[in-house]
């Protein structure tokens, strides 16, 4: 995996254990709830995240279980080959990202996804460092490597909405595990 540098100016960081596919997947239900409470910040201001992480941590399992609590139905497929996968929820536009095919970084320009950045929008963007230089900067960047049988989740807040959605993925991620029937979320 490339060095993972963390975006400028952090406000907030923590590192999450995810032993098992069910921790990842609890993160992404926090991740979904967190977002939600900053609703009409997103609304006016959109919100940017970056996920990090070499082929196999789990971004797109992140992101299908944050989409799943959000409550889209359908199927949810990893953008690799679309590069965008959007959806709509609540009130809100979802784009989920993933530039691991680009090999350069102007690919992000020619395939005119700036527009998809912005008020009501939260971008959620696989392999950022493949667009960088022309990517918003991160609200939250979560960093997933993987660490024995598991994951840890290295995320950092650089700006207020990214630091209040981590504050309350946090708490989340202390609580007791779901039970059984509630694994999904």
């Amino acid at each position: 995996m490339s060095p993972l540098t963390a975006p400028p100016h952090p406000l907030a960081q923590v590192s999450l254990s995810l032993p098992d596919a069910s921790t990842t997947a609890a993160l992404g239900c926090a991740l979904a709830d967190a977002l939600l409470a900053q609703r009409a910040h997103i609304e006016v201001h959109g919100f940017v995240l970056w996920l990090r992480g070499d082929l196999g941590t789990g971004k797109t399992a992140l992101v299908r279980a944050a989409l799943r609590r959000l409550g889209v139905e359908g199927p949810v497929k990893s953008p690799t080959f679309t590069l965008l996968e959007p959806y709509v929820v609540s009130s809100l536009r979802f784009h989920h990202f993933d530039f691991y095919r680009f090999s350069d970084a102007a690919e992000f320009d020619a395939a005119g996804f700036r527009e998809s950045f912005g008020a009501g929008c939260v971008c959620a963007v696989e392999w950022p460092e493949r667009a960088q230089g022309r990517l918003p900067t991160a609200d939250l960047s979560i960093a997933l490597q993987v660490k024995d049988d598991g994951r840890v989740a290295h995320c950092v807040a650089t700006s207020e909405a990214g630091a209040q959605c981590l504050q309350a993925m946090t708490i989340s991620m202390q609580q007791p595990p779901p039970s059984a029937a509630a694994a999904d979320c």
